[in-house]
């Protein structure tokens, strides 16, 4: 495993001090989704440019899913809870590389790539760094957080009051002004993945990161392929 300790990083055109950790190029305790999930559909937003950038971003070679293989068999088990009341999963993003999340501040520190606005109407560019909407370290860098949601089985919509990757209030968990029914469906993911071992954010209802995960101070730089 080739490993590289980090003490500090250039980013958003200052320095900043972060905990050292362990950059790993070694993916042999990483699949993908769909061994273990074959009802799964998948929309890797990163592989296109239907994202906030507008670009497809760096590291994304194929539509393909990964995880540790830990957090796969928490997944199966709440893919297998929600089979039973009737749904399956869509998944948006899964194992993202360090290079990825270096092209998003590349994205950032750039003034002639205005990106995508629909992601983010009502602010401008510069509060997703503000707003910690992005940082130069992601949890999905260390291979054991999903970005989610539900389809019916027939592979027709459930509607969640909102849209991957919107940089709003209306994409926290527990946005107030949803139908009865948007957050019921909210909590039916919410439950299954917390059932199964997984915690959630207060920004995102379909971001999921296994509570106990196998690399807590890993990131992971291996391109998806």
């Amino acid at each position: 495993m080739k490993k590289i300790i980090l003490t500090a990083i250039i980013a958003f055109g200052f320095i900043q001090t972060v905990f050292a950790s362990e950059i790993s190029y070694d993916k042999t305790d990483f699949a993908p989704v769909s061994s273990v999930i074959d009802d799964a559909v998948y929309d890797i937003r990163y592989f296109s440019s239907n994202n906030f950038t507008g670009n497809k971003i760096k590291g994304y070679k194929a539509p393909v899913a990964y995880m540790t293989k830990e957090s796969l068999n928490a997944l199966k088990t709440a893919a297998e809870d929600l089979r039973k009341q009737g749904y399956r999963l869509l998944i948006w993003d899964t194992y993202r590389p360090q290079k990825a999340v270096d092209n998003f501040v590349e994205w950032i520190n750039n003034p002639n790539d205005a990106g995508d606005k629909a992601f983010f109407p009502d602010l401008e560019k510069s509060d997703l760094i503000k707003g910690n909407y992005i940082a130069e370290k992601s949890g999905h860098t260390r291979g054991s957080t999903v970005d989610l949601t539900l389809i019916k089985k027939d592979g027709s919509f459930v509607d969640m009051g909102g849209v991957f990757d919107l940089f709003s209030e209306i994409s926290h968990p527990d946005y107030k002004k949803l139908t009865r029914k948007q957050k019921n469906n909210r909590k039916i993911l919410h439950n299954a993945m917390i059932k199964a071992g997984f915690k959630g954010i207060d920004s995102e209802w379909w971001h999921f990161t296994l509570d106990n995960e196998p690399y807590p101070d890993t990131y992971f730089d291996f391109d998806v392929e």
